[in-house]
């Protein structure tokens, strides 16, 4: 059976169609709890392997070479200094990066003769460096403290611009969520942190912190003057929120990841630039776990820290209490979905036709004969 999702999408955001995911917020908050304590055990366990940049190494760089596979690299290596841990990559269309551990300048001059036999090149094409630990932490620390500052702006401008601290706190809750189980992720696969996982990482701030704010844009509109009727509860006024933004969260991740997935799949795995790789897998997992996010996590967040406030409280009881009334006098169940989106259709000020209760279907009337 083929699926209508223009149909799908439309079906969401006039609330014909709903799915109850801010009612189920506990399942969801739980699970993101338990994945971000998981991540949090995967990194104190297994930790991050920090790149040549960030550990301090020696570096080769082999040009001319007459192939650009990274086996021969691995080989000539470890034919200086066994099991020693070897980073490969392919720089351009004939030159290759190779990135170990520190080594005397004798174990130097041997793995670039190595280097120079394997590729078949000369030996002035072979070229060296030592890399310092000081510059990877320098850029550590600059990395951390952009991570703070952003975090901090970031907040001051959720809190100004929808005029609450509880979406603020929210949204900085699912962006903290999003930056570890990523970098849990990172360091379960075992790909060594370099400045590229750096720049990648920041830019999933940005990211996620975009998607947040289209939903929770939306939440605003549709919560906009929610304690001044009774017909639904903000939960409900905020769920059929996250309904309606559903759609386009899916098509702008899909299209963020497909391009992302291109470079990591094929340009790092299948053609071997390892340059890319780390950037592209941060990115990927990143995207991924921003999109669940945006759609599980930040408005069900936003929600349960909105029903802490006495006034949500108490309207939330006032239209439950209501409807119970409504469905003692008539039997039949509300759909709460309809109602929030008849109210939000209706500018928040909706009321029932007379005779009807709020488990109604508005009914066509009859003409007059």
């Amino acid at each position: 059976m083929a699926v209508n999702f223009a149909q799908w999408g439309n079906d969401l955001y006039t609330g014909r169609r709903s799915y109850d995911i801010v009612g189920k917020r506990r399942v969801w908050l739980g699970l993101s709890a338990l994945f971000v304590v998981l991540s949090v055990v995967v990194l104190l366990t297994k930790g991050l392997t920090g790149s040549i940049e960030f550990e301090g190494g020696s570096e080769f760089t082999v040009t001319n070479a007459s192939t650009t596979a990274q086996q021969p690299a691995i080989d000539a290596v470890n034919s200086v200094l066994p099991a020693e841990t070897v980073r490969v990559s392919t720089v351009g269309a004939s030159a290759v990066r190779v990135q170990t551990q520190s080594m005397t300048s004798e174990q130097i001059g041997q793995v670039r003769a190595a280097l120079a036999e394997a590729y078949e090149v000369e030996a002035g094409d072979v070229t060296s460096a030592v890399i310092g630990p000081s510059w990877g932490k320098d850029v550590s620390t600059k990395a951390l403290q952009g991570v703070v500052v952003f975090i901090v702006i970031a907040m001051l401008f959720m809190t100004i611009y929808f005029r609450t601290w509880r979406m603020a706190v929210a949204a900085i809750g699912s962006l903290l969520q999003d930056l570890v189980i990523t970098v849990g992720i990172y360091a379960l696969v075992g790909f060594a942190v370099s400045p590229a996982t750096v720049i990648g990482l920041m830019t999933i701030l940005a990211y996620a912190i975009y998607d947040v704010v289209v939903v929770f844009d939306k939440v605003r509109e549709n919560t906009r003057g929610v304690l001044d009727q009774t017909r639904s509860t903000y939960a409900e006024r905020a769920n059929l929120a996250v309904n309606q933004t559903m759609v386009r969260s899916i098509n702008t991740s899909v299209v963020a990841a497909l391009p992302v997935a291109a470079i990591l799949f094929v340009g790092a795995f299948l053609l071997g630039a390892g340059t890319l790789r780390d950037i592209s897998l941060a990115l990927f997992i990143g995207i991924i776990v921003s999109a669940i996010s945006s759609i599980f996590i930040a408005t069900p967040l936003e929600v349960a820290l909105q029903s802490t406030g006495e006034n949500v409280k108490a309207h939330t009881a006032r239209v439950l209490e209501l409807r119970a009334k409504a469905v003692e006098e008539s039997g039949e169940e509300p759909d709460a979905a309809r109602i929030a989106a008849a109210g939000v259709h209706a500018g928040g000020r909706a009321q029932l036709l007379p005779g009807q209760h709020l488990g109604h279907r508005a009914q066509p009337r009859r003409k007059k004969k």
